[in-house]
């Protein structure tokens, strides 16, 4: 497996290739079928630390009436994935024939890939790519295609955030992909959908599996400290596929969107799916150990390096140890005076806690 990945990323797949890839991952499991449904699905295909928009956006759609079933990889280069994440709320692992009758019950659910029989084979090169940190462009395509043709998906909506340490980091990069994803979608038979956004900072405040998890609860519970860029990322999406699905009129989803989160029903769909799928016992809690890094001066945050985010909260024991993590007390253009905290970092164990250190902590953030 190591070798074919490898392979992919020299060598690189071509747009049939990719189209036979996914066909041929999808083939390898099991298919959940929806007869004449409207389907919808969404992916974000990556490198913005705490990016969790999927769920929030998952119960606002079904509490629309939208199906939305989401099998999601765990983190490949990320402190989290949407799976690692759920899983600090709800079981990820669920047998397909169950899945079927979560949806039939509560519209959608947020699982892991490779828990169940659907695309699995793509989680089996997931485990080699994670090792090798590759992540070939057709394999990308591929990857993020074969789940949603897994669950039958025929509305897609695709984000591809550009910025200088993401994945895509120029709009040139980002309009190829675009055209490689439509192809494959019309291949698939499914409509799509691509949108750039921003990728120079994280989108919450929470950097790993529980620090996220609690950012997404008080946004679906509309607290008045839940991230805004979370909040108005993910109502945004939501409204694109609301009037995808036909639920709302052009131009006007983002407000049934807002509508269905600000009255409560995002929040009590959300608590069906997690029911659903089984409810965490564990608190959700960061980790016990903590440490703060401050601002050596006093200006204005110019700039948040996002792959020092990442390797800061993995070295912390993100994804594999779900409290720990980093939680951002300020985003890009905020103003700090110098010795205020601008963010913590958590771990369950004081060894991981010190191994943060080997980076200059410092250099996370720019000020100016």
């Amino acid at each position: 497996t190591a070798y074919f990945v490898a392979g992919c990323y020299i060598h690189g797949l071509d747009d049939q290739e990719t189209v036979d890839l996914t066909k041929a991952i999808v083939k390898n499991g099991t298919q959940l079928k929806f007869k004449n449904k409207i389907v919808a699905d969404k992916h974000c295909i990556g490198g913005v630390p705490g990016n969790r928009t999927t769920m929030v956006i998952i119960p606002i759609v079904t509490a629309a009436g939208i199906a939305m079933p989401k099998t999601s990889s765990r983190a490949i280069t990320s402190p989290a994935g949407t799976a690692d994440t759920m899983e600090s709320l709800a079981n990820v692992i669920v047998e397909a024939p169950k899945l079927k009758k979560i949806v039939d019950k509560v519209g959608g659910f947020m699982t892991w890939g490779g828990g169940v029989d659907l695309a699995a084979a793509d989680d089996k090169m997931i485990q080699a790519r994670h090792p090798l940190s590759l992540d070939p462009q057709g394999m990308l395509l591929a990857s993020i295609m074969a789940k949603k043709f897994s669950v039958s998906a025929n509305r897609v909506l695709i984000d591809i955030p550009i910025g200088p340490q993401v994945k895509i980091k120029t709009r040139k990069e980002a309009n190829n992909l675009k055209k490689r994803f439509l192809k494959l979608g019309k291949a698939l038979g499914m409509r799509v959908k691509v949108i750039f956004t921003n990728g120079d900072e994280p989108i919450g405040r929470g950097i790993g599996p529980n620090l996220e998890a609690m950012d997404v609860m008080k946004v679906l519970q509309n607290e008045p400290d839940a991230p805004k860029e979370l909040r108005e990322k993910s109502l945004e999406m939501a409204g694109m596929l609301l009037e995808m699905c036909g639920k709302a009129l052009p131009l006007r989803g983002k407000s049934l969107a807002t509508k269905i989160l600000d009255s409560g029903k995002a929040y009590e769909q959300m608590m069906k799916i997690i029911d659903a799928q089984g409810r965490k016992k564990t608190a959700l809690r960061p980790g016990k150990f903590s440490k703060t890094i401050k601002a050596l001066k006093s200006g204005t945050v110019s700039e948040i390096n996002n792959s020092l985010v990442s390797h800061v909260a993995r070295t912390a024991g993100a994804p594999k140890d779900p409290t720990a993590g980093m939680y951002m007390h300020k985003k890009l253009h905020d103003k700090v005076s110098k010795g205020e905290p601008l963010y913590t970092i958590y771990a369950d164990s004081e060894e991981r806690l010190s191994y943060t250190s080997e980076y200059p902590l410092n250099k996370v953030y720019t000020i100016k």
